[in-house]
C-alpha cells in the first residue's frame, strides 16, 4: 500500500502543468507566489488521496484478523520509512524574490526579539549595578563599625583590671576610711566654727552653777557643737529612734536656737526630747 502512494505521488507531481510554475514565477508578490505554490502542492495531495480512496480494497482472511492488520501495518511504515530516507529535501520555490522576502521577515522578526532580549539584559545589568553599589556601600559601613568595635575592644584591653575579692574589700576599706577622715575633717570645722561664734556663756567656759529648790550643784555645761555631736550620732546610730533628752548640761538659749531655725525638732509627745531634722529627704 505504501509502495502504491508513493508511485501514485510521483506520477501525480509529473502531471503538474508547467504553466503553473512559470506563473509563480511571473507573479510580482513573492507571499502570494508561496501561498499559490502552498495551494498546489495541497491539491496534489488531494488527489493522492482521491485515488488512494478509488484502489481496491485488499480483503483479508478471517482467521486471525488482528495478526493479519499489524503485518501490514509494518510493511507499510517500512516502505514509508526506505522513501524519506531515499528523499532528498527540496526547496518549495527558488524565486530569488520569495527567498529574500521570507529571509527578511525572518530577520526581521529575528531582530525583535534581540532587541526585546537586549532591553532585558541591560535592564538586568542596570539593576544589578545598583544592586552592587548598594552592597559595597553596605559592605564599607559594616566594615568601619567592625573597625570602630576592634578599637574600643584595643582600648578596652588596654585598660582592662583584674579583679578580685580582696582588692574590693581593700579599695571599700580605703573609701570608708576615707570618709571617716573627711567626717572627722567636717566636725573639726563645725568645732572650730561653733567655739568662735557660739562660746560658752562664761568667759572661762568651764562650768556654771545652778541653784535647785534644796540643794545646790554644780552643772557643767556642753558646747553647742557637742549638742550637734550628740543629735548626729543618734541619728546615724538608731535612725529608729533619734531622739535626745534634754538635761541641765543643755544651755537652754542654745536648744531654743535649734528649733527656731530648724536644725532640730520637739518630741511630738514628750517635749523635753528633740532631734535632729532629716535634712536628706
Amino acid at each position: 500500500m505504501a509502495e502504491k502512494l508513493a508511485k501514485n505521488f510521483s506520477l501525480d507531481k509529473q502531471d503538474v502543468p508547467s504553466g503553473a510554475t512559470t506563473m509563480l514565477l511571473d507573479s510580482e508578490d513573492p507571499k502570494e507566489q508561496l501561498l499559490e505554490e502552498c495551494e498546489e502542492i495541497w491539491k496534489q495531495v488531494e488527489e493522492c488521496q482521491n485515488r488512494l480512496t478509488l484502489q481496491d480494497v485488499e480483503t483479508l482472511p478471517d482467521s486471525d484478523l488482528k495478526l493479519s492488520l499489524l503485518i501490514k501495518r509494518f510493511k507499510a511504515l517500512t516502505a514509508e520509512f526506505n522513501q524519506w530516507q531515499k528523499r532528498t529535501p527540496e526547496i518549495m520555490t527558488r524565486n530569488s524574490d520569495v527567498l529574500v522576502a521570507l529571509g527578511r521577515d525572518q530577520l526581521q522578526k529575528l531582530d525583535h526579539e534581540l532587541e526585546m532580549v537586549l532591553s532585558t539584559v541591560n535592564a538586568k545589568n542596570k539593576k544589578l549595578k545598583e544592586d552592587l553599589i548598594r552592597e559595597q556601600k553596605w559592605l564599607e559601613e559594616q566594615q568601619q563599625i567592625i573597625d570602630c568595635l576592634n578599637q574600643t575592644e584595643e582600648e578596652m584591653s588596654n585598660q582592662v583590671v583584674y579583679f578580685s575579692e580582696k582588692r574590693a574589700f581593700q579599695e571599700l576599706k580605703s573609701k570608708m576610711l576615707q570618709i571617716k577622715a573627711y567626717k572627722e575633717d567636717v566636725l573639726n570645722a563645725l568645732g572650730d566654727f561653733l567655739e568662735e561664734h557660739f562660746p560658752l556663756p562664761e568667759n572661762s567656759g568651764t562650768a556654771k552653777k545652778k541653784r535647785h529648790s534644796s540643794e545646790e550643784q554644780d552643772v557643767q555645761l556642753i558646747s553647742l557643737h557637742e549638742i550637734l555631736e550628740n543629735l548626729i550620732n543618734k541619728l546615724v546610730n538608731t535612725p529608729h529612734d533619734p531622739h535626745i533628752t534634754i538635761t541641765a548640761s543643755f544651755w537652754s538659749p542654745y536648744i531654743e536656737l535649734l528649733l527656731r531655725y530648724g536644725i532640730a525638732l520637739r518630741h511630738p509627745e514628750d517635749p523635753n526630747k528633740i532631734r535632729l531634722e532629716k535634712f536628706d529627704q
